[in-house]
C-alpha cells in the first residue's frame, strides 16, 4: 500500500492506493490555509496516520503539492503562500520519521496518467495541465523526468508572443496567459465579449455561433497547435494527455491536432492527444505513484 496526498490550495486530499492504482481509501478536509504552515504539516500528518490505520502498515508517503522544491530544499512558486521558503519535504519527513517524495501537481498528474491512465504502457508521456494555470510534466519509462533545475515540463512559461499580456513571472505572452482557463476568457474580453461570465461560458457561446466566442476558440486552438507542436519538435513524446478545466473543450481533440500538425516538424502528426482518465483523482494517484518504481 503506498499513501498519496494532493495539497491543494482548498482542499487536501490523501488516499491509500494498492500498486495498480485502485483506490482503496480516501479523505478529503479543507487546506487550513489561513492557520498557517503549521497547521498543514498537522493536517498532513494526521491524514498519513489515518490511513495507515486503516491499512494496518507503515506506508510510503507522496505528496503533491502546488509550486516545486528548489536546490535548497525550498518550496518556491506555490499559490499556497504559507509554503514558500519552508522546508516543507524536510519537516515532513521529520514528523513522519521516514523519508517521503514530494512533487509539484503537474508532475504527479502525468505520473498519474502515465502509469494508471490515458498514457499507460507508452515509453513517454507529456502531461498538460490547462486550468488555473498551465503546466507539464514529462515521465519516460514510466519515470518521471524533473530536470536538474526541477523545471521540466514547464512549457507554460515559453513565450508565445513577445508583446503579449504579461505573466506573473515577469515575461511577457507566456504560453500560460493564453491557454489557461482566465487566459482564455481574458482574450474573449480583448475581442470585445461581453456575454460571458466564465470561460466554460464562452464555448457554449461559440457553438451557439455568437462570433466573438468563435474567434476567442479559434485563437485557443491555434495558439495551442502552435504551443503543443513546440514541445513535440522537441521532445517527440508517444502521447500526450490533456489535464486541466480547459482539458474538457471537446475541439482540443477533435481540430486540436490539424493545428498542431501545422506547426510539427513532420509531414504528418503521429503524436495522440487524448483526454485525462483520472480527472481530480490524478494527484493522489499520481503522488502515490513516486513510490511506485
Amino acid at each position: 500500500m503506498r499513501i498519496g496526498i494532493d495539497l491543494g490550495g482548498t482542499k487536501t486530499e490523501g488516499a491509500l492506493v494498492d500498486k495498480n492504482g485502485r483506490v482503496i481509501s480516501r479523505h478529503r478536509l479543507a487546506t487550513p490555509r489561513a492557520e498557517g504552515y503549521r497547521a498543514i504539516v498537522d493536517q498532513i500528518a494526521s491524514l498519513v496516520s489515518q490511513l495507515e490505520s486503516e491499512s494496518g502498515e507503515t506506508c510510503s508517503v507522496g505528496i503533491a503539492a502546488p509550486g516545486a522544491i528548489d536546490a535548497q530544499g525550498r518550496v518556491k512558486n506555490s499559490n499556497t503562500q504559507c509554503l514558500i521558503g519552508t522546508a516543507f519535504q524536510s519537516d515532513l519527513e521529520t514528523r513522519l520519521d521516514r523519508p517521503i517524495r514530494v512533487e509539484n501537481d503537474a508532475n504527479c498528474f502525468a505520473l498519474a496518467e502515465a502509469l494508471f491512465g490515458a498514457g499507460r504502457d507508452m515509453p513517454s508521456v507529456f502531461g498538460v495541465i490547462m486550468g488555473t494555470g498551465v503546466g507539464g510534466g514529462i515521465v519516460i519509462q514510466q519515470r518521471l523526468h524533473a530536470g536538474p533545475q526541477h523545471i521540466a515540463g514547464e512549457w507554460g512559461h515559453n513565450t508565445l508572443d513577445p508583446g503579449g499580456p504579461p505573466c506573473y513571472c515577469g515575461q511577457q505572452g507566456c504560453i500560460e496567459t493564453y491557454l489557461s482557463g482566465p487566459g482564455f476568457f481574458a482574450d474573449y474580453q480583448r475581442l470585445g465579449g461581453a456575454n460571458a461570465a466564465s470561460a466554460e461560458e464562452v464555448i457554449s457561446k461559440a457553438r451557439e455561433n455568437e462570433s466573438i466566442a468563435q474567434e476567442a476558440l479559434d485563437n485557443l486552438l491555434e495558439r495551442f497547435g502552435k504551443a503543443v507542436a513546440g514541445v513535440i519538435n522537441i521532445l517527440d513524446p508517444h502521447v500526450v494527455v490533456l489535464g486541466g478545466g480547459l482539458s474538457n473543450i471537446q475541439e482540443l481533440y477533435e481540430e486540436g491536432p490539424r493545428r498542431i500538425a501545422k506547426y510539427v516538424f513532420n509531414p504528418t502528426l503521429e503524436t495522440p492527444i487524448r483526454r485525462n482518465l483520472h480527472g481530480d483523482s490524478a494527484g493522489v494517484l499520481g503522488a502515490a505513484g513516486l513510490w511506485a518504481l
